[in-house]
């Protein structure tokens, strides 16, 4: 029985992952909700779901430390049997470290409290409080807080919630996550990201919520990531070639570089910041993947585990973006950019060995911050500048024909 209701499991994922190729080749899907670790994710997911229904799983205590052996066992087999051509066991050692993490209450109200006051100074960030007090390792109770998911862009119309604004804080209480403190929410889909206007002020604000996967990132790793995006954003293709080998990309740092910017090799070369993504360039990201994923599961077996659960965030964040008609803008990468900064300079200070070092350090600190808000300062007067020359055009061709 166990064996019938494993192939059946192995086959109902095999036909999902070809439906899914199928669709992303054929346009159906967009390139963003298409990211190598959720496809492998819920591949896995869909066979363990299945085994788990079909068998004498559901009379094991649900978190139990049976439960989780015999989980990972069952992930072990069907991972095998769908891949068995791939090496995709890194998503069996994912699943496997975050199964117990993800079935832990308190630790997710630990995260919770960890994460709220970590980005306390960021006025638009709501955490729900947790009541402690009714609160076990099984069962969790949070204050409610009501809101509109993330890409729900009907909801902020209607509540009259900036699209822009709302991108521009999910950027950046990312990247201060990421760079900055290295203790990154994994799993910002929409329905744990909601937006809201503040009871009090009016203002928008960002509601989090599930915080039971959070990745800790080594200080090694979070400085070799500031340097790789630092390289990205200033398109310094040596750095971008040093820093994704040293996170273990080897020969294939373009293909790398490319999954981590949802551009393409070109783009990448001209600079990610230069110009937005346009339909030519996604139908070539598109018919591509496909092709590419052997390299893709090579890639994703040699970089190191925490670079996994930065991906599928990456993604995630990314399909929010496009939903919102905000991808790629130059002011969430001069964001990113920010945070790199303070970030490697922050370090540096660490291992300085004099005031007047750490002095020197901080005041190239602050040069740099300078010269990206200036450049920020610039690309709004260019738009504005534009604005105000369609806006005289359109004010000229309406005028025209009452001259004639």
């Amino acid at each position: 029985m166990a064996r019938k209701a494993l192939k059946l499991a192995s086959w109902t994922s095999v036909a999902l992952a070809a439906s899914g190729v199928y669709l992303y080749s054929n346009n159906y899907l967009d390139p963003n909700d298409f990211g190598a670790v959720r496809v492998g994710r819920a591949v896995a997911t869909t066979a363990v779901i299945s085994y788990d229904y079909l068998t004498s799983l559901r009379s094991v205590p649900y978190g139990s430390e049976e439960y989780l052996q015999r989980r990972s066992q069952v992930l072990v087999l069907a991972v095998k049997q769908l891949f068995p051509d791939f090496e995709f066991m890194w998503l069996v050692d994912e699943a496997k470290k975050n199964l117990p993490l993800e079935l832990d209450f308190l630790n997710e109200g630990r995260n919770a409290e960890k994460v709220a006051h970590m980005l306390r100074h960021f006025d638009f960030l709501k955490v729900p409080q947790i009541h402690w007090e009714l609160s076990t390792k099984r069962v969790l109770l949070m204050e409610f807080v009501e809101g509109g998911q993330v890409n729900d862009r009907a909801y902020m119309e209607k509540n009259q919630i900036d699209v822009n604004e709302i991108s521009c804080h999910l950027g950046k209480m990312y990247s201060e996550m990421i760079f900055v403190n290295g203790f990154v929410h994994c799993d910002p889909h929409p329905g744990n990201v909601l937006v809201r206007k503040r009871p009090d002020t009016g203002k928008a604000e960002i509601v989090l919520l599930d915080h039971g996967l959070y990745q800790v990132l080594t200080e090694e790793f979070r400085l070799d990531y500031c340097h790789l995006w630092q390289s990205l954003i200033w398109t310094d293709m040596d750095g971008l070639k040093q820093y994704s080998q040293r996170l273990g990309a080897a020969d294939l740092y373009p293909l790398f570089a490319c999954m981590l910017t949802a551009r393409s090799w070109d783009s990448v070369k001209q600079g990610i910041g230069q110009a937005p993504v346009s339909a030519t360039e996604d139908s070539e990201i598109r018919n591509n993947a496909a092709c590419y994923l052997p390299e893709i599961s090579q890639l994703l077996n040699h970089v190191p585990r925490q670079m996994l659960l930065i991906l599928k965030t990456n993604d995630l964040l990314r399909s929010i973006e496009t939903t919102l008609g905000t991808r790629s803008s130059a002011s969430s990468f001069l964001n990113m950019s920010r945070c790199c900064i303070r970030a490697l300079a922050e370090h540096k200070k660490r291992d300085a060995g004099s005031f007047f070092r750490r002095t020197q350090i901080s005041f190239s600190e602050a040069f740099s911050l300078w010269q990206i808000n200036l450049h920020e300062l610039l690309l709004r007067v260019r738009a504005l500048r534009l604005a105000c020359w369609v806006s005289a055009l359109l004010g000229w061709l309406t005028r025209a024909p009452h001259r004639m």
